[in-house]
């Protein structure tokens, strides 16, 4: 909490202690009834009973402990009435404030029952009591217990949504990781390659620099649409233009294909039944599947050749990424680093699945099934 916030809380809890203080004096100056007159211990009741403010917030219960034996002591001492709700409504405002709700409704209930149960065998007219103060002292404690629970609860929703709020803006930083993550992984991969094929090339064969600078282009040139397009969704999610493609679409598996082999590493791209239009969602996810799975084999996997698989059914696409690379030798589930926990995550979210097969020697493979009904 901030010191402005500990400053209001101070300044209401110091308004609190006034007004109690106040009220009960009020009531004691009066003095309406008993057989000892108000006297200067009598007002000391009224500070002590308005000092509990000052710990309220703190100890809730000992506040509302500590009120209560005060009035009892008070009305022992045979001091002037001062009811019962008033000098006791604060405490039971702050009890239920804390979540004390049913201590202070049981507090509340057995103080009603040993009060009223005092003043019959006192001989006060049970008509009045009963037909009178007893329902507005129940009505003015009930008002002070609901309020206070009704201010805990409203402090329980701003705390949820505040919550949700810190997880929303968490999972919009981690999409955006994720976008630029697999817009540029591929990217600069395919880039760091074929700048080593130039600088290899630069004495002796002109036309393979030119080939390379060519490729670096056209996936600079990519990356650059891809990363406006994703500042784009990002910046206006809830757009409705129909013109606008998913960042990242099956739809550009051709350049990707083409991207990779040109780097060097032949791509076989395969498309089982009839290719449809897919879900924005499922069309973006099954893309950057593909291009971490490319990226990855150009980086770690030494291999000669991948082969890309779509298969296309009524209620699902299928997914399959396989290089005859050296494999990996150590827990699968740590093999595709941030990219693999990427994939996992966009897979999840749309209720697909995702596995991952490799060992020593014969090659890395993905497979994920992509429901198309979500």
């Amino acid at each position: 909490m901030s010191s402005y916030g500990k400053l209001d809380d101070r300044v209401v809890d110091a308004v609190l202690a006034v007004a109690v203080s106040v009220v009960v004096g009020v009531a004691i100056a009066a003095d309406l009834g008993g057989t000892r007159s108000p006297d200067a211990v009598a007002f000391l009741f009224a500070l002590g009973l308005g000092a509990l403010m000052f710990v309220r917030r703190y100890y809730p219960v000992l506040t509302l402990a500590a009120t209560v034996a005060g009035i009892i002591a008070y009305y022992l001492a045979d001091y002037p009435p001062i009811g019962l709700a008033i000098p006791v409504a604060a405490a039971l405002y702050s009890a239920a404030e804390a979540g004390r709700t049913r201590v202070a409704v049981g507090v509340a209930a057995g103080l009603l029952v040993v009060t009223t149960g005092f003043r019959l065998a006192e001989g006060d007219d049970p008509a009045y009591l009963f037909g009178f103060e007893f329902a507005s002292t129940v009505g003015l404690m009930a008002a002070a217990i609901a309020l206070g629970d009704g201010v805990r609860s409203r402090a329980l929703l701003a705390a949820e949504h505040e919550r949700r709020e810190r997880q929303r803006r968490e999972a919009e930083r981690m999409h955006l990781a994720r976008e630029v993550h697999d817009v540029l992984g591929h990217t600069v991969t395919v880039i760091s390659i074929q700048a080593n094929v130039a600088a290899e090339a630069v004495d002796d064969d002109p036309e393979a620099v030119r080939a390379a600078l060519g490729v670096i282009r056209e996936a600079a040139d990519g990356a650059v649409r891809e990363l406006r397009a994703t500042v784009g969704l990002l910046t206006a999610p809830d757009t409705d233009d129909p013109s606008r493609s998913p960042v990242g679409s099956v739809r550009h598996l051709d350049a990707l294909v083409r991207a990779t082999t040109d780097s060097g590493l032949p791509v076989d791209l395969d498309v089982d039944g009839t290719p449809g239009p897919l879900p924005s969602a499922v069309d973006a996810t099954a893309y950057r599947i593909v291009q971490e799975a490319l990226a990855n084999s150009l980086r770690h996997a030494q291999a000669t050749r991948v082969t890309v698989r779509l298969s296309y059914a009524d209620d699902r696409l299928e997914i399959s990424v396989a290089d005859d690379g050296r494999g990996w030798s150590g827990s699968v589930e740590d093999a595709g680093g941030r990219g693999l926990r990427g994939m996992r995550e966009r897979v999840s979210l749309l209720g697909g699945t995702l596995s991952v097969d490799s060992a020593p020697g014969r090659g890395f493979r993905i497979d994920a099934v992509l429901p198309l009904e979500m």
